[in-house]
C-alpha cells in the first residue's frame, strides 16, 4: 500500500535517452544540442569557427582599405625604392625598356654592403648602422611637417555654431 504511491506513471515520468558517443570518435559522449559532439569537441569547433569568421573580416577589411589606398602606396613605394632603367640587350629581356625596381644593399653614404640588416630611412634611403639615424646622413625629410600632419589628421578642428545675441 505505502509503496504504491511513490510510484510514477511511465506515461509521465522522463525517460533518459541512450547515450551517443562523439561524432569526433573521441571516445566521450555526445549530446543533440552540441551536434553529437563531446564539450571538448565541441568547444574546439566553436574556437575554429570564430577564427575563421574574423579571418574572413580580417581579409574584407584589408581588401577595402587597399583598394582606397592603392594610389598612396604607389607613391609611397617609389619614394622608397630607387628605379633604375636598365636598358634592354638580349631578347629574354623587356623589349619596352620598362622600369626595373630594384632595392639598394648599400649605404647611401659610405657606399658599405648592408645585406639583410640595412636601415631603410624616411627619406627612401637605406643606411649602415653608423649612418641610420636622420643627423648622420643629412636627411631631407621632414619629420616636424609629417608630424603635424599627422596630429591635424587625429585631431580634428571642431567649432560650434554661433550664438546670436538679442
Amino acid at each position: 500500500m505505502g509503496s504504491d504511491g511513490n510510484k510514477m506513471n511511465d506515461g509521465t515520468s522522463y525517460q533518459p535517452s541512450e547515450q551517443t558517443l562523439c561524432a569526433k570518435g573521441c571516445g566521450f559522449f555526445g549530446s543533440p544540442a552540441t551536434m553529437n559532439l563531446c564539450s571538448k569537441c565541441y568547444r574546439g569547433f566553436q574556437m575554429k569557427e570564430q577564427q575563421t569568421a574574423a579571418a574572413k573580416v580580417a581579409l574584407e577589411k584589408l581588401i577595402t582599405t587597399q583598394k582606397q589606398s592603392d594610389d598612396d602606396e604607389v607613391v609611397s613605394r617609389e619614394s622608397r625604392v630607387s628605379i633604375t632603367v636598365e636598358p634592354s640587350s638580349s631578347s629574354a629581356e623587356r623589349q619596352d625598356g620598362a622600369a626595373v625596381v630594384k632595392k639598394s644593399n648599400r649605404c647611401l653614404c659610405c657606399n658599405k654592403k648592408v645585406g639583410v640588416m640595412g636601415f631603410a630611412c624616411r627619406c627612401g634611403s637605406t643606411f649602415c648602422g653608423v649612418h641610420r639615424y636622420p643627423e648622420k646622413h643629412d636627411c631631407t625629410f621632414d619629420f616636424k611637417g609629417q608630424g603635424r600632419d599627422a596630429i591635424a589628421k587625429a585631431n580634428p578642428v571642431v567649432k560650434g555654431d554661433k550664438i546670436q545675441r538679442f
